[in-house]
């Protein structure tokens, strides 16, 4: 098999100023020297795969097979063999990646991003241990009386080197390497904290705190008892928790999610549906969740501008989506909260709670006091 596309490649690459070679295993590497510009190397891209289209006969059997191809075009003067290798490898992944059979051409800012990705990646262990990680927390204001009522706790990342980040630079990766646990475990403990040192100082102004829970963590068979542990280490109420879950980690029909859910709720703690109205919204299987709030994604919030240029689908969305909660007895939370407009908008709809930079920006946990105990006036 190797010997035939070996000799296909031969023919498709054949000419002078080119070469093509089998690095080992089933990589071939195809050099052109002093191409005419990058249409010249997608040309004869082009013509290996269709000159690999069709089958290859070998002991009675037809074999197909397929390439994907890495392209780099780049001059010679200020790079080695080695480094042209190994980005042509990189971009012969990324094509396999998108669908095989194709090819793809070196890109130096998502070649950037991935070494980036990559490094984050590799030192996350560390810097949970060395402390760089960090919590700042978003007030839930009350729309009837512009009151704090809670926070949100939202982990940080202050890398040492790409500096301040946010959730959605690390968080994905956490879920893949499993970090998320024990990071999700250690946010978990400080909000818990913190929300116990604000009750010791406010007493009934100081605010709950919501926490959100990663797929993973949900699905840990620990969580239940890591709840109930840390409430105890911190003697904090349960209803001073809650614990936010995505719309799709948990609405579904198997039955693990669900028993989790009351275990939880057994506890005493808060649970919230976060970005509810963008997933799979299985209104029956809802009714039957131990749920307290429902949080309205913030893609919604958009539509509710002043009257004459409101989105009427958005406004009918949003208000259905309240009186489906009211109608269950769970509390809404708007998220994303922008203008005065929508703030405004949003209480004559009936929302309970809203949150957003109208209000306020995530701050750290030194700053919350002084926003307690009074109306918020942005």
């Amino acid at each position: 098999l190797l010997v035939e596309v070996g000799r296909r490649l031969d023919h498709s690459v054949s000419g002078e100023g080119k070469l093509v070679a089998r690095m080992g295993g089933d990589e071939f590497v195809i050099l052109v020297e002093n191409p005419a510009g990058v249409h010249t190397l997608v040309d004869v891209a082009d013509r290996v795969l269709r000159d690999l289209e069709s089958p290859i006969r070998i002991g009675g059997h037809e074999l197909t097979v397929s390439a994907s191809i890495g392209i780099v075009e780049r001059p010679v003067a200020g790079t080695t063999a080695a480094d042209l290798i190994r980005d042509a490898d990189i971009t012969q992944y990324w094509a396999k990646a998108d669908g095989r059979a194709r090819w793809a051409l070196y890109d130096p800012e998502r070649n950037a991003r991935e070494v980036a990705r990559f490094t984050l990646s590799a030192t996350m262990p560390l810097a949970l241990e060395r402390g760089e990680f960090y919590v700042d927390y978003q007030p839930l204001v009350r729309l009837e009386d512009r009151t704090v009522v809670g926070v949100e706790a939202l982990v940080r990342w202050q890398h040492p080197e790409f500096g301040r980040l946010a959730p959605d630079r690390f968080i994905e990766l956490a879920e893949e390497t499993g970090l998320v646990v024990p990071l999700g475990r250690w946010v978990l403990r400080g909000a818990c904290k913190q929300a116990r040192r604000w009750s010791d100082e406010y007493g009934d102004s100081a605010p709950f705190v919501s926490v959100n829970l990663a797929v993973r963590q949900f699905r840990d068979p620990e969580l239940v008892r890591d709840v109930e542990r840390i409430l105890d280490e911190c003697a904090l109420p349960p209803h001073r928790l809650q614990l936010e879950l995505t719309e799709s980690a948990i609405m579904g029909t198997a039955d693990e999610p669900l028993e989790t859910l009351r275990a939880l709720s057994d506890v005493g703690v808060r649970i919230a549906i976060d970005g509810f109205g963008t997933g799979y919204s299985n209104l029956a299987y809802l009714t039957q969740l131990p749920v307290h709030e429902l949080k309205i994604a913030g893609s919604f919030m958009e539509g509710l501008r002043p009257a004459g240029e409101e989105d009427p689908v958005d406004a009918r969305i949003v208000s259905t989506l309240v009186q489906l909660a009211h109608a269950l007895k769970l509390g809404v939370t708007a998220k994303d909260i922008e203008t005065a407009q929508q703030a405004e908008r949003l209480h004559r709809i009936g929302c309970d709670t809203g949150q957003g930079w109208f209000f306020a920006k995530p701050r750290g946990s030194h700053e919350i006091g002084d926003l307690l105990g009074r109306p918020l006036t942005p």
